[in-house]
């Protein structure tokens, strides 16, 4: 686990990091020494409030495209370099202009995010330090683990607008939650705090905030550092096996956990870690 002196640094790093990237609207981090394999994905548009505009999007996209292919990350932690906003939802200032086409194709694009985020191949922390709104939320939802503070503001509010949640919050809000109180939730546009949130199981961890706003991150460091150390190839496939158990019945499950499960029999991971079990010592895994 991270010492505290370290996760420090790699707050004071983070930030001096986003003050010298204010002209881009995401930075991507790859973090170094003894936490090789942890990035770092934030989102920076002060004034929007990270809100998706069309460009946001697709940075986001490339970013995590690129994060795939790389097959270098072994955890990915999405953040905010904006104090108190994750992400405010979709970008209503353009959305405002656009032609009804134009605003489908606009909905229909942050849904494709959503499903791919879900179905990138390791595990994906959400650092909720601020508002989570709409789209935004959406986005979180589509991770592995959530974090937030005490003073996050989370919530599905498109009724509001006298629209729907469009980019999977309808789908995922109901596989997290009892069904009913995902429609409650939705229907009344409600927002939820950190502790709301936690007390339902919206989000795994709920943490006081701290002076510099960046509380929900160091926790989400604090996790992924955890994960770190174990076999990548049997994360992903222990993801595979739950993203698709849940779908379906108990004994279909069983079958697609088997299927997983077979893939990592020949690996030269399994076999590191029995080798390292058997001389007490730590395994080094390779992905291989």
């Amino acid at each position: 686990m991270l010492n505290r002196p370290t996760l420090n640094l790699l707050g004071k790093l983070a930030r001096r990091y986003s003050q010298n990237a204010k002209d881009y609207e995401l930075v991507v981090e790859y973090l170094k020494g003894d936490h090789v394999g942890i990035a770092v994905i934030g989102m920076n548009r002060p004034e929007q409030k990270n809100a998706l505009s069309i460009r946001l999007l697709e940075d986001l996209n490339k970013a995590v495209d690129k994060l795939i292919f790389e097959n270098v990350a072994r955890v990915l932690v999405l953040r905010s370099f904006v104090p108190g906003s994750f992400c405010a939802g979709a970008d209503l200032k353009e959305r405002a202009v656009m032609t009804p086409k134009e605003v489908q194709n606009a909905v229909r694009n942050i849904r494709s995010f959503v499903n791919k985020m879900v179905n990138v191949p390791f595990p994906v922390l959400t650092a909720l330090d601020g508002v989570a709104l709409g789209g935004g939320l959406e986005i979180a939802l589509a991770t592995d683990i959530r974090v937030a503070t005490t003073n996050t503001k989370l919530g599905l509010v498109e009724t509001k607008l006298a629209i729907m949640p469009g980019a999977g919050g309808t789908q995922l809000l109901p596989r997290l939650l009892n069904p009913s109180v995902a429609k409650e939730l939705i229907f009344t546009a409600k927002i939820l705090n950190g502790k709301q949130a936690k007390e339902l199981g919206l989000v795994n961890h709920v943490v006081e905030q701290n002076k510099n706003g960046d509380a929900a991150y160091l926790k989400s460091l604090e996790i992924a550092e955890e994960i770190l150390p174990n076999g990548p190839l049997g994360i992903k496939m222990a993801k595979q096996a739950i993203n698709k158990g849940v779908e379906v019945d108990f004994s279909t499950g069983l079958a697609i956990e088997e299927a997983c499960y077979s893939q990592l029999i020949p690996t030269k991971d399994r076999t590191e870690g029995l080798e390292a079990f058997k001389e007490k010592r730590r395994p080094v895994y390779l992905g291989h």
